[in-house]
């Protein structure tokens, strides 16, 4: 019998106003230490962003998105902090911080698939 494996995930939000804090999901970010498990994906819907009726410039929210993956997975592209180990990177991205990409507080679970509950809460949550 396959053993539980505790996790924590975060929702990445985007904020388009960060002054008026509404925001909607664009993504999750999901690691287990020991199972030295990270893994982020974002869907940024082009119509629901142009909803949103803010100056930001959809290609520069896509690259940001792209790098916070880049830290997440320890790429070197991500700079400094990608090297960091992967409870590190996680808490780092998860920070709490005044940016148009955020992510809610971390939440924990236990779970015996990983991938599998990351997809089942990726659709609930952002798709």
């Amino acid at each position: 019998m396959q053993e539980d494996k505790i996790y924590e995930y975060a929702v990445i939000r985007l904020v388009p106003k960060v002054e008026r804090e509404e925001f909607f999901n664009i993504g999750l970010v999901m690691f287990s230490k020991k199972e030295k498990f990270i893994r982020v994906e974002f869907h940024l819907c082009p119509d629901k962003f142009e909803l949103m009726h803010s100056k930001l410039d959809y290609d520069e929210v896509q690259k940001n998105l792209e790098n916070f993956s880049h830290v997440a997975h320890g790429h070197k592209e991500g700079g400094e902090i990608a090297q960091y180990d992967i409870p590190e990177r996680f808490r780092w991205l998860t920070a709490v911080r005044s940016s148009v990409i955020q992510t809610s507080r971390p939440h924990p679970g236990k779970t015996k698939d990983l991938n599998a509950t990351f997809n089942r809460l990726f659709e609930e949550l952002v798709k």
